[in-house]
């Protein structure tokens, strides 16, 4: 199968704040206010958790219908913890992301136990953002003056 491409652009409108164009979609980020922001957003980290809840969504619903079972409803919750020092500028031995991503799923479905534990295998193995949060991705960095 072809490869395919996703992007996006962003703006920065304010030393916090960063409007994003995602296909005919804006997105503001911005900080909460506790760190200089003016809470006009979520911020980029409460994102990429809210992009992990959107793919898990969808390919949850995926490995279901898949796998013959219905899943009547799914909450999605997600939480991680992070030090902010070296964000902040001040040295810490922690690593500047998330230490750990804790992902709870509340489901209506029948589906049996055993059912469940094969469909969350299947579903963390085949979230693309799972596996980019779990593996190292090449980063290519450009820089370029307007």
């Amino acid at each position: 199968m072809a490869f395919m491409n996703f992007k996006i652009t962003s703006e920065s409108a304010s030393p916090t704040k960063t409007i994003v164009k995602a296909r005919n979609f804006e997105i503001v980020i911005d900080e909460p206010e506790s760190l200089g922001g003016k809470d006009e957003g979520a911020n980029p980290v409460e994102f990429l958790l809210a992009a992990f809840a959107g793919c898990l969504n969808v390919v949850g619903h995926l490995v279901a219908k898949e796998m013959g079972f219905e899943l009547k409803k799914m909450k999605i919750d997600i939480d991680g913890d992070l030090n902010p020092a070296k964000f902040l500028g001040k040295p810490s031995k922690d690593r500047t992301g998330y230490v750990q991503i804790n992902v709870s799923f509340d489901l209506e479905t029948d589906a049996d136990e055993e059912t469940l534990k094969e469909w969350l295998s299947k579903v963390e193995q085949r979230c693309p953002i799972s596996d980019n949060l779990q593996n190292p991705t090449p980063i290519k960095f450009n820089i370029s003056k307007f």
